[in-house]
C-alpha cells in the first residue's frame, strides 16, 4: 500500500528530530562541565533559537500565561534538567531507556484526566514496563548510578506530564501552537540552573561550540522539525518514530567513548521499546456507538 507523501515527509521530519535528540548522551558525557552548567547553556541557546525562528516567521514567541501553559513549561523543564543530570550520573542507555518509560505513567494519568476506565491492555503494559525498569537496578549500583537511575525515572514522569499537558493544550485550543510553552520551559531551565551554573562557568572555545550545537540543533532545530512532522502524523506514528532516539543514543555513546550498557539494561531497554510499540501499534477495540 502506497503511503501518502505527506505521511512520508512527516515521518522523515520526526526521524531527523530523533536523530538530533539522540546526540545528547554523547555530548553531555564528553563535556567536562557540570550537569547544571550544560543544562543552563543548552536551554538558554535553545530558547533564543526557537524564539528567533518563530519571530522570523511572523509568530508570537512568548505565550499567553495560564495554568496549562505554565504546567506544560514546568514539566518540560523537569524533563531537561533531570535527563542531563541523570546522563552524567548513570550510563546514557539507562538515562534514555528509563526516560522512555513515560507511557507507563500516561496509562494512569490520562484516564484520570479524561475519565475513561483502565483496560486490561493498559495494566499489561504497565506490568511489562515495571518489570523492564526493575532490570536497570539489577547488579551492583554505586550511589551515583542509583541516583542517576532514579533521576532518569523522574525525567520519564516529567515527560509523561509534559505529554499530557501538551495534549490538553491541543484539545482545548484547536489550531494553537504550543511552541511558546517550549520556549518558556527552556527559559525556566536557564533560570533554575543559573545560580549554581554561572559561578566558575568559563567554557573553552571547543566546549562553547558543543554547547551551541546542543542548543541550536539538538534541542532548537530538533523541536522545530518534530513540530512540523507532527502535522502530518498520528500521535502513534510519532511515538514509534521517536523511539529512534532511544535506540541511537547509547550507540553514539558507545562509539564515542566506549561506554557499554549492562546486559540487564539492554534487556530492559528492549522490553520498554517493545512494550511501547505493542501498546501503540496493536489495534484497539472500537467503542460502541462510534
Amino acid at each position: 500500500m502506497t503511503q501518502h507523501p505527506n505521511h512520508v515527509r512527516g515521518a522523515a521530519l520526526v526521524a531527523l528530530a530523533a536523530l538530533l535528540w539522540s546526540s545528547s548522551g554523547l555530548f553531555i558525557k564528553v563535556l567536562p562541565l557540570g550537569a547544571l552548567q550544560i543544562a543552563f547553556a543548552r536551554s538558554l541557546v535553545a530558547a533564543l533559537t526557537i524564539a528567533a525562528v518563530v519571530r522570523l516567521r511572523g509568530g508570537r514567541p512568548f505565550p499567553r500565561l495560564d495554568a496549562l501553559t505554565l504546567g506544560c513549561a514546568v514539566a518540560y523543564a523537569g524533563v531537561l534538567i533531570c535527563f542531563v543530570v541523570a546522563t552524567k550520573l548513570t550510563t546514557a542507555a539507562n538515562a534514555i531507556f528509563l526516560q522512555f518509560s513515560a507511557p507507563i505513567y500516561l496509562v494512569f494519568l490520562e484516564p484520570w484526566v479524561t475519565g475513561r476506565s483502565l483496560r486490561g491492555r493498559d495494566l499489561a503494559a504497565v506490568g511489562l514496563c515495571l518489570a523492564a525498569m526493575g532490570l536497570f537496578f539489577m547488579g551492583r549500583l554505586g550511589a551515583g548510578t542509583l541516583a542517576g537511575n532514579l533521576l532518569a525515572v523522574l525525567s520519564g514522569l516529567c515527560l509523561a506530564l509534559f505529554s499530557l499537558t501538551l495534549k490538553l493544550q491541543r484539545e482545548r485550543r484547536p489550531g494553537a501552537d504550543p511552541i511558546g510553552a517550549i520556549i518558556l520551559g527552556n527559559l525556566l531551565v536557564a533560570a533554575i540552573c543559573a545560580p549554581l551554573a554561572l559561578p566558575g562557568f568559563r567554557p573553552t572555545l571547543p566546549q562553547t561550540g558543543i554547547l551551541l550545537f546542543l542548543g541550536v540543533f539538538q534541542i532548537g532545530l530538533a523541536y522545530l522539525l518534530f513540530n512540523a512532522g507532527m502535522k502530518h502524523l498520528s500521535a502513534t506514528a510519532a511515538v514509534v518514530t521517536g523511539t529512534l532516539e532511544a535506540v541511537l543514543n547509547p550507540i553514539w555513546v558507545f562509539l564515542g567513548i566506549g561506554e557499554r550498557p549492562s546486559p540487564w539494561a539492554l534487556l530492559g531497554g528492549v522490553m520498554i521499546l517493545g512494550t511501547i510499540a505493542w501498546y501503540t501499534l496493536a489495534p484497539r477495540p472500537r467503542l460502541k456507538g462510534l
